[in-house]
This record gives structure tokens, sequence and C-alpha cells, in this order.
């Protein structure tokens, strides 16, 4: 089986290049947002009612526009959206490193939002397109890209913030610069006539063709769990190291482990996946085993309440290690499941308005992620209140079960099957 570096070099210029633009672009985000929620609250003095408003409108800005992204990037070809979003980003960086009074901070901060609406879609919709039909391998060598960037962004941007934040916010401003130009010169033109057909007809027309795409709207909805599962790593399981340990290492923890299994085994682990399953069968099961990844902690959650006295050494590690099986469990399902997802949403989206439909699916697991967090953060104070500390990872596992039923039933009906728009043409 091929590692994740032998699978990248597999591929042609323009999917390696896609590549490396999705290393960079996470490299330069994750080097400076953990530490710009500090910088607002410190440096800046902000309350934290401001901080969190300004965080907030990054994020909106963000999962509120993948449609148009997505739509802009069908258009108007997925090249100039990712250029425009890099470069957008660039503005964005720079500007939070002279930015000092509110007004400036909401708009470097939307703009960094923006900025990601606009090539997030037009990146998916590339590398798809030019993977042909090598799809769920690209996105396995996607993941782990993106999976890199996340780990070694932070550590740089450790190095810089000890320094100066404003270091942090050039550098990875210069680096959004340098992918921009490089993008200009390096990557492919989107196909004449794709773009040409979707001109044809109003923007509202190919949104209410996507939002009425049965199959689709479906899929993205039994899809939406996962999302709520997967955004664990980043708030139910720190909760539950502070809890359990009063520290932050098992945090630091959990982000080294699912990154350095991602990007050493994501390629033999959709290898794998694919010579046993079709890709609503690798979802299926990737989605149970998502949901039994919450099982050590729903097991330890009880004895782990019981335990009193000091939290040191043995007894430290020991209650590490039902947070990192889940942590362990949940980047395998992912690894499992990310490479057939994406591909999936292309044969039942269809091939006119692929960028569109990947935007529409994030916006619709934006949404997913919002009520999902209230609802596992309700779950965890509900659990602690009434002395049941397992309820909240019985809650969580159930939900994976009830998304892997769902995928199941959309694939024995027969709706994730290739449409005649979707099927590969014959030679």
């Amino acid at each position: 089986m091929k590692s994740t570096l032998a699978l990248a070099r597999s591929f042609d210029r323009p999917v390696k290049l896609l590549l490396v633009n999705q290393l960079t672009i996470n490299t330069g985000f994750y080097m400076l947002m953990p530490y710009l929620a500090g910088h607002l609250s410190g440096t800046l003095a902000l309350p934290a009612a401001l901080v969190g408003l300004i965080l907030g409108i990054r994020n909106l800005s963000q999962q509120g526009m993948f449609l148009v992204g997505g739509t802009l990037a069908d258009r108007l070809g997925h090249k100039p959206m990712i250029v425009a979003g890099c470069g957008l980003r660039t503005v964005a960086f720079l500007l939070l490193a002279v930015a000092d009074s509110i007004p400036a901070l909401v708009v470097a901060s939307a703009l960094t939002g923006f900025a990601g609406a606009l090539f997030n879609p037009a990146v998916r919709a590339c590398l798809a397109q030019e993977a042909g039909e090598r799809k769920v391998e690209a996105f396995a060598a996607f993941n782990a890209f993106y999976q890199l960037g996340i780990l070694i962004g932070p550590l740089i941007g450790l190095v810089l913030n000890g320094m100066a934040f404003k270091l942090v916010c050039l550098t990875a401003g210069l680096m959004f610069a340098a992918l921009t130009i490089a993008q200009m010169r390096a990557l492919p033109a989107q196909a004449k006539e794709q773009g040409q057909g979707q001109e044809k007809r109003g923007v509202l027309l190919d949104w209410r063709e996507a939002i009425t795409n049965r199959p689709f709207l479906l899929f993205s909805l039994a899809m939406i769990g996962s999302y709520v599962l997967n955004f664990q790593v980043y708030l139910g399981l720190p909760l539950e190291v502070r809890r359990v340990t009063a520290g932050e290492l098992g945090v630091t923890l959990i982000f080294v482990v699912s990154g350095l299994m991602t990007i050493a085994g994501q390629a033999r682990v959709t290898a794998w996946a694919a010579r046993r399953w079709r890709p609503p069968q690798a979802i299926t099961w990737g989605l149970v085993l998502m949901g039994l990844a919450f099982t050590p902690l729903a097991l330890a959650a009880p004895l782990a309440s019981a335990a009193t006295g000091p939290v040191d050494g043995i007894a430290h590690a020991l209650l590490l290690l039902p947070v990192l099986g889940t942590a362990v469990l949940l980047s395998l399902a992912t690894m499992i499941i990310y490479p057939f997802e994406m591909a999936t949403i292309v044969t039942v989206g269809g091939r006119r308005m692929v960028a569109t439909y990947y935007g529409l699916y994030s916006t619709l697991a934006g949404i997913g992620i919002a009520a999902g967090n209230l609802l596992s953060g309700w779950a965890l104070d509900l659990g602690g209140a009434v002395g049941l500390p397992s309820l909240p990872w019985l809650a969580l596992a159930l939900i994976g079960i009830g998304c892997a039923a769902a995928v199941r039933a959309l694939d024995r009906s027969g709706r994730l099957a290739a449409s005649p728009e979707t099927a590969p043409a014959a030679a």
C-alpha cells in the first residue's frame, strides 16, 4: 500500500499544487487563529464579549458565505476564486497586524472568513475535477496535507507569538501573498464550457436545483451528525481532559495523536477501505466506528468521577487513556469516511455545479455543528448535574449509529448511485 507521500507524488502537477496549497493555507491559518483570542483579550484588553463577537464574525462570514463562494467558482472558474480568496486573506491577516480599533478588527475578521468561503469550495471542486476517476485517492492525500497544516501551524505560531503577535500576522500574511502569486502562475484554468453552462440561467435557479436535489440533501442531512461528533475534538474531549486531570497536557496530546495518525495512515486506510467496500459502505462503517469511538468515555466516565485526590504520574496517564482512545477511534473513522464522502458529493450532486454543492454542503455542516455544539454542551452539563457522566457520550454514540443507519438506507434505496449526469462518459 502507498504511503501518503507516495500517493501525493502519483498525481499530476495540478493536484500536487492543490495539496501544497491546502497545506500552506492551514499552516498560515492555524499559525495565527489559536493566538488571536489571547491578543484581543490580552494585548488589546478587549472584554470577553467583544472577543467572542469578533471571533464569531469570522466563523459566520465563512460558514454563511460558502454557498456564494461555491456559486462564484462554478460561474467564474475555480482558479479565480482560489486566487481571490488567498489574496483577500493576505489583506485580512496584514490588517490584523495593525488593527487596534473595533471596526478594523471586525473588518479583518470578516475578511478572513469570507476569504475561506471563496477558496474552500473552489479548492475541493478543482481537486475533484483534476483528479478525475481518482477522487477518493486525491481526497485521501488532501486530508493528510490538511491535517499536517493543522499540526505544524500552531507550533510555528507559538514560536513567533513568543516574540510578537504582529510577527505572526505578518508571517501568515506573507505566506498567503506568496501562495496567491504561485497559484496565479501555476494553477490550470477551468474548462471554458463548464463556466459557460452556468451563465444560461440565474443563480437562484442553480440554488433551487441544489436545494431540491433530494439525494444530495438527504445525504447532507445524514452526514451532519458526523460533523457534530468530529467537533468533539474541540469541545467535549478537551472539557473531559480538564474535568478528570485539571490540566492541559491531554488536550495537546489529542491534537498531536490525531494529526500524526492522519498524516501517517490516511493513504493506507483509504486503500484498505476501497478494496473492501463501495463508497457508501465505507461511509456507513466509518460512521459506526465514529459512534463507537465514544464508548471508552462512556464506560470510564463514572470511574473518573469517583476518583479523588491529586492526579499525577500513573493516575494521570490512566485517566487520559479513555480520552485518547476516543480521539484515536475518531481519527480512524474520519480517515475512512472523508475521501469517500467528498467523492459522493460529486456523485449525487453532478459535475455541472461541483463547487456550488461543496459550498452548500459546508453551509449545512456548519449549521449542524452550531446546533450540535449547543445540544452536546447541554448534554455535558446535564450529565454532570444529574450524576450521569456517561450520558453525553452515550448520546453521541447513538448519533453515530443513527447517521450510519441513514446512509445505509440511502444506499439501499439507490439514492447514492451515480446518475446519468454524474456517471463517467463512455470512452
